[in-house]
């Protein structure tokens, strides 16, 4: 269930108020509220990283850090989606939905899925001039040339590169939210129908009302 974005909003005006801090528009929330959503969800994955480190067996059901974190993530994780264009050996990453994190790039040569490990320029010029380690299709390889497209290594492959033979794993970004709003008697009144709602967990909301206050100048001592 997504976290209300009028909820959040009422929660943040009323300690803004209490705390005598002056009136945060909607403009300034929806900059505010996107901001704090990508702090929030980008805190994830170091968190995550922290409590793999610490793992150490926990059974309990519901008390695991980990998974706790894995069931916030689960909605944005996408697996198997094939890339958006295939040019020679340039492939440009999907763009639907908007990607956040990139994770696992595969090469199906017809009769299996095989890994395409990542390395950086100065890897692959190395490799291909040294004929025990270049890249075969077998054991491909790709260079992230640009935010939206991978160089892979070999140039070509049989079958070769194409939307049908690439694909990849991501997390996907959280959709931008918007508090919609129409203007009654000088009075901005909350608009469902062209408003957007926080992807994120509906155990954030508490969160997203302190960080958000926060990231307007006003900080609270949480309960």
């Amino acid at each position: 269930m997504p976290v209300s974005i009028d909820t959040v909003y009422q929660r943040v005006l009323a300690l803004a108020n209490k705390e005598q801090r002056g009136y945060i528009t909607p403009q300034e929330y929806n900059l505010l509220a996107n901001k704090a959503q990508l702090l929030i969800f980008e805190q994830y994955f170091y968190d995550m990283d922290v409590a793999l480190s610490q793992r150490v067996g926990n059974s309990s059901e519901y008390g695991d850090r980990f998974d706790m974190l894995s069931e916030k993530t689960a909605p944005f994780k996408n697996t198997n989606v094939d890339m958006a264009a295939v040019n020679g050996a340039v492939m440009t990453l999907p763009t639907t939905p908007t990607l956040h994190k990139l994770g696992t790039v595969f090469y199906n040569d017809g009769t299996r899925s095989v890994k395409v490990e990542r390395i950086d320029g100065n890897q692959a010029q190395l490799m291909q001039q040294t004929a025990l380690y270049a890249p075969t299709q077998l054991r491909p390889v790709y260079v992230r040339i640009t935010d939206t497209t991978l160089q892979f290594f070999p140039a070509t492959a049989t079958p070769a590169y194409a939307t049908a033979t690439v694909n990849c794993n991501f997390v996907s970004k959280p959709t931008e939210v918007i508090w919609g709003y129409v203007v009654v008697n000088n009075q901005a009144l909350y608009d469902a129908t062209a408003s957007t709602d926080f992807d994120l967990h509906a155990s954030e909301e508490n969160e997203l009302v302190y960080k958000i206050l926060e990231l307007a100048g006003i900080t609270l001592n949480k309960p």
